[in-house]
């Protein structure tokens, strides 16, 4: 189950990534034929159910894009299910707390990390991939740990003023900034030039960077991507797909019509 997205960070590629609103297998495998390292089904903000977050997930199985998934809340149900089906990074919203982040940890963690509940599901093949020996539990564990990321999203006033103990948190893979909510949360909406807003951004880089963690930006335009990489992102999540299926759609209308 090796997590392609994981190794790429690793050895300091640029990662970039939408999220996916619109659902459906033939979106995810679609994605495998387009240039991004990862995809995020957001089921937060999505109408996805878990059934059709398993099937986009064996249908980019094809290709070499990552799937992560944006919870909708931090349940042990929503985490525990979610890495069944076989996503490799889990984003999760509405952080507010460090013990929110710890119980995190111990639901998509197995030991000695965390509680996560065995189970070996499709993330495994049901117990029957070529890398899975039954007979030694906690390398499996171990493997799964490894490769399947905790990614908390830093996007409260709350969170922020914790966040050095959030990445300090063993089991803690990374951050994803969520920039809309942080703006609100800080005053000041849909302002990312105030020095507030600027001063967050700079503390949560500097948080991940001392902790040796991985941390993921957003953004609608290609062109901020380059500021985020040079800040020290390790991975952009660049619009979605619906998102970018109006703004396409919208151009070659317009080009057709002349």
């Amino acid at each position: 189950m090796k997590n392609l997205l994981r190794e790429k960070m690793l050895r300091g590629e640029k990662c970039v990534g939408p999220f996916i609103w619109m659902g459906g297998a033939s979106v995810a495998e679609a994605m495998t034929f387009t240039n991004a390292d990862f995809m995020i089904l957001d089921t937060e903000h999505g109408v996805f159910d878990i059934e059709s977050v398993q099937s986009m997930i064996r249908a980019a199985q094809k290709g070499e894009v990552t799937c992560c998934a944006r919870i909708k809340d931090c349940s042990r149900p929503s985490v525990l299910k979610m890495l069944d089906v076989g996503a490799q990074a889990l984003i999760i919203p509405d952080v507010r707390s460090v013990e929110e982040v710890r119980q995190l940890v111990r639901y998509g963690k197995y030991f000695p990390v965390g509680e996560r509940g065995v189970a070996f599901a499709g993330q495994c093949g049901y117990g029957y991939a070529d890398w899975v020996d039954k007979g030694d539990l906690q390398g499996f564990f171990d493997i799964c740990n490894r490769e399947t990321l905790i990614i908390p999203q830093c996007e409260t006033k709350e969170c922020l003023e914790v966040i050095e103990e959030v990445v300090g948190i063993d089991g803690v893979d990374g951050i994803f900034i969520g920039p809309y909510d942080l703006s609100v949360g800080l005053g000041a909406p849909g302002k990312f030039d105030t020095p507030e807003f600027r001063a967050a951004m700079s503390r949560i880089y500097k948080a991940c960077k001392d902790a040796g963690k991985f941390l993921f930006a957003f953004t609608f335009d290609p062109a901020d991507c380059k500021k985020f990489f040079d800040m020290g992102a390790t991975a952009v999540c660049l619009s979605s797909d619906v998102d970018t299926f109006i703004n396409s759609m919208k151009k070659m209308i317009e080009e057709a019509k002349g």
